[in-house]
């Protein structure tokens, strides 16, 4: 069987691997039907991060069909197309009683798929807890909406649930990939009044206004974006960080209002580096300000609140997609254009 896999840090490559069995009576064999790389797969395969083991599958979004139910799956059938969340949490462990969804058992545990198990790069693959971690496809959201609700719509869409957004607020997000373009799209409909936007990438300038920005700062064209942001003259209630460098934490600190702000971070930073918390506007540690750190959400009832969204046409993902690439040895290449900034690609959809 044909599968993708990590070989060695900065090395890729297709590898024939046995087809996975049924690990248990409550999980599922599935059949990838379309897949997108993400830009973690391009951080673990190109700059570093945590070790990973020898041939690790790579991938963790797809829209999948059921092959094969264990036993005691109860919601799923064989030949369903099915979303399959890029969290899938471990619901078995005691962590998740006291809230701990995410990270419960060991950190990141969450994100097991091309992680700590292999992921959806495959032609089939093992996902365990189904009736916990797959999610249903409401009849008119079409594959490609599915495809973009399981990681980036639901990073993007995290960031503003932690973010508390309140009618009226004023919130500043930083980076216009597509996490960031979800995150304007969710703080719209969360009722944010002023959505200020930071970003470089001149073709999501123009979707950036129709998911909801109502300003935007090209940090290439100005000398300070907290200079810049002043200039505007309004409280900053939330700032939202999606994107950026080492630098972004101590600019976020820097905007967000005393005594009631919200930093709302799912940006994974790269590099050795710190991330540094300013002290003059952090009030020396007492500045009142809020800073939340975070994993997308996942799991079963969490995708499908946001599919139902889709389904009732109160926002549309696939303008995320650029490029679209079709058969199993276009995965390499889609990967490779990920990483390639002059390809200028938000998502690309790999249909197998």
């Amino acid at each position: 069987m044909r599968a993708i896999a990590l070989i060695e840090p900065g090395k890729i490559a297709e590898i024939s691997i046995d087809e996975p069995i049924l690990e248990d009576e409550y999980g599922v064999i599935l059949e990838p039907l379309v897949v997108t790389p993400c830009t973690s797969d391009v951080h673990t395969v190109f700059h570093g991060g945590s070790p990973k083991r020898k041939n690790l599958i790579l991938g963790h979004e797809s829209v999948c069909k059921v092959i094969k139910t264990g036993s005691k799956v109860k919601d799923f059938k064989v030949g369903e197309v099915v979303a399959v969340p890029a969290i899938t949490p471990s619901w078995t462990s005691l962590d998740i009683q006291f809230g701990n969804i995410c990270h419960a058992d060991t950190p990141f545990s969450g994100h097991k798929l091309g992680r700590s198990i292999n992921g959806v790069f495959e032609e089939k693959f093992y996902l365990p807890l189904a009736d916990l971690n797959l999610a249903k496809i409401p009849s008119n959201v079409s594959l490609e909406q599915a495809l973009m609700t399981i990681d980036v719509v639901s990073t993007g869409f995290t960031a503003v649930k932690e973010a508390e957004i309140s009618f009226g607020d004023n919130v500043l997000i930083f980076g216009i990939g597509a996490i960031g373009l979800m995150a304007i799209s969710a703080a719209k409909l969360s009722g944010a009044a002023r959505i200020i936007v930071v970003g470089g990438r001149k073709m999501s300038f123009e979707l950036a206004h129709e998911y909801g920005a109502t300003d935007l700062i090209n940090y290439r064209e100005v000398e300070d974006i907290v200079s810049e942001v002043k200039k505007i003259n309004i409280r900053i209630d939330k700032v939202i960080i999606c994107g950026g460098n080492d630098n972004t934490m101590r600019q976020a600190f820097d905007i967000v209002s005393y005594g009631t702000g919200i930093i709302s971070n799912v940006n994974y930073f790269t590099g050795t580096n710190d991330i540094p918390i300013p002290k003059f506007s952090g009030g020396k540690g007492m500045c009142g300000k809020t800073l939340k750190m975070s994993l997308s959400n996942g799991g079963r009832a969490w995708i499908e609140r946001l599919l139902s969204l889709i389904s009732l046409n109160k926002f549309d993902p696939t303008k995320l997609i650029t490029s679209k690439l079709y058969g199993f040895d276009k995965i390499i290449p889609a990967i490779y254009k990920m990483k390639d900034e002059k390809e200028n690609n938000l998502k690309i959809a790999v249909y197998l």
